[in-house]
């Protein structure tokens, strides 16, 4: 895969050169490029913003650097051998961006990140290249930052530790939170590791007893009680066929009631037991 992000700040995205996105580039899984939006800017102050239009506070990010720069980095992607490109642009106003959105990502050859500043980008910028190739306007969560630098790092290792032979135990990200497959949509549950004894505290006695059933039930349990105490609008959202037998069980324990429709919603004042 190959990933080019444009910014004004390229000193921010050196995380990327550590930890499993750093050995991805080295093992060359990933092909990442950072550009420097300056780069294309032509006045003395390298000027990258102007007053938006209409008034109102904050600056705006100018049409001429963004267009110039990423008509560069599609020609060296092009040049390079790249192809398939789609623009990735991290923006509190976008789609949320979920674990099946880092999904779909995966399965492209090539992302362009524009992390923008101030009150973000010329709209006519994006409006230009929605015509050209697909754009993608994400936000990780609602909150508003400075720049999109730290969404850019956030999408990027989201996305690489699903790419083949990134993840050294290719089975690592199934039992993740918010996994594709798992039709409950359930967060992970605690894990555990040596000793079996700290500090007073001990671990769950099945996870030691062998029975592959008992530990995978125990841990569907467990990341339904997470799921149940952090994330309620996650079960609120799933169809009935999600559940089974136990599962039932354990959510009316939970303070769960299904309606009609055989979903389930929290009765008022539920406390878990």
């Amino acid at each position: 895969m190959r990933l080019d992000v444009v910014t004004i700040f390229p000193e921010y995205l050196e995380p990327l050169n550590v930890s499993l996105v750093g050995k991805a580039r080295a093992r060359g899984q990933l092909d990442v490029h950072v550009h420097d939006l300056r780069d294309w800017t032509y006045d003395r102050h390298n000027t990258v913003d102007d007053t938006p239009y209409g008034g109102g506070p904050g600056m705006v990010m100018k049409t001429e650097p963004w267009g110039e720069a990423l008509d560069a980095a599609l020609a060296d992607g092009y040049e390079a051998g790249a192809h398939g490109p789609v623009i990735v642009v991290p923006t509190p106003s976008g789609r949320p961006f979920t674990q099946e959105l880092a999904v779909e990502l995966s399965e492209r050859p090539w992302l362009i990140f524009t992390p923008a500043r101030y009150e973000g980008i010329d709209r006519r910028v994006m409006d230009e290249y929605a015509t050209r190739l697909p754009v993608y306007e994400v936000s990780i969560g609602d909150y508003v930052l400075a720049g999109g630098e730290a969404a850019v790092l956030v999408v990027t290792e989201a996305v690489a530790r699903l790419l083949p032979g990134v993840l050294g135990n290719a089975e690592s990200h199934r039992d993740d939170s918010f996994a594709a497959g798992d039709m409950a949509n359930l967060l992970e549950g605690p894990v555990y590791t040596k000793p079996p004894q700290w500090r007073g505290h001990g671990i769950p006695d099945v996870l030691v007893s062998g029975h592959h059933g008992k530990i995978a039930r125990w841990r569907r349990d467990e990341a339904f009680r997470r799921t149940a105490s952090n994330r309620p609008d996650l079960i609120e959202r799933c169809e009935a066929s999600a559940f089974d037998k136990k599962d039932r069980e354990l959510l009316s324990i939970l303070g769960w009631k299904p309606s009609p429709d055989g979903r389930f919603w929290r009765r008022p004042q539920a406390v878990e037991e």
